[in-house]
Formats: structure tokens, C-alpha cells, sequence
């Protein structure tokens, strides 16, 4: 326990510019939310430098709408994972001049970037699968 308060405060300290909204879900707890939420921002840490993450949200009737799609139409339709084990995050951010992965356009926005995390089960742990538009 002292571990995971530990683990979050640090998020929070490197992360003290980025917006949080975890909202009201029926699907999942705030724990299950939050993990996800941490794995988003681990990943964008790694892969997005020179990149700031803005806001980073979670609104349960648009990552419902996005699942739909993604289990009908994206991965999800040949991966085996199951709809409950699939949730979908959304962020906003802005490339710097020199940031990016290279297919990103410097100097610019991003708004409304999905984040699909998918795990082997209720317990398992969340890992991204596709992000983007």
C-alpha cells in the first residue's frame, strides 16, 4: 500500500501540469481507471519527448462508443480480447518544435487522442494496444 501511494505521488509530482478527470463509470473501479490512466502516461513519458501532455480524461459513454468500433472494426476484432477487458482513454496535448516521434507536426495540438489499453483479464494488467485518431 505504501508502495502504490508512494508510486502515485511521484506520477502527480512529474506530472503536475497534466489535467486528470477520471469520470463516473459503471464498468470499472477507480483503481482499475487510475492503472490505466498510469500506463498512459508511462507510455507517452517514453515515446512522446518533446511532447506535453495537457489533459488526460476518461468519459465512459465515449469509451464506449470507441470499444464498439474497435471490437467490430480495429484489433479487437482479431485479438481475442473481450469487451470488458478494453478500455479506451482520451488526451490532449502539444508538440513542441523539436518533439514528436517523427510523424507528428511540430508546434501543434492534439486533441482528443485515444488511448486503447487492453488486459487478459480483470486482474491483469493494462497495456496499450492502438492509440490515435
Amino acid at each position: 500500500m505504501v508502495l502504490v501511494c508512494l508510486v502515485v505521488l511521484i506520477l502527480f509530482y512529474l506530472n503536475a501540469g497534466v489535467t486528470i478527470n477520471i469520470g463516473e463509470s459503471k464498468k470499472f473501479s477507480k483503481e482499475e481507471i487510475q492503472t490505466a490512466v498510469n500506463c498512459v502516461i508511462e507510455n507517452f513519458e517514453k515515446n512522446f519527448s518533446g511532447c506535453d501532455l495537457k489533459k488526460l480524461w476518461y468519459d465512459e459513454k465515449e469509451s464506449n462508443w470507441e470499444i464498439a468500433t474497435y471490437m467490430s472494426f480495429g484489433r479487437g476484432s482479431i485479438n481475442g480480447v473481450k469487451e470488458e477487458n478494453v478500455i479506451v482513454l482520451f488526451s490532449n496535448f502539444y508538440v513542441n518544435g523539436t518533439g514528436g516521434n517523427g510523424s507528428l507536426n511540430p508546434n501543434s495540438p492534439y486533441n482528443d487522442w485515444n488511448w486503447i489499453l487492453i488486459r487478459d483479464s480483470k486482474t491483469g494488467v493494462w497495456r496499450i494496444d492502438d492509440s490515435g485518431y
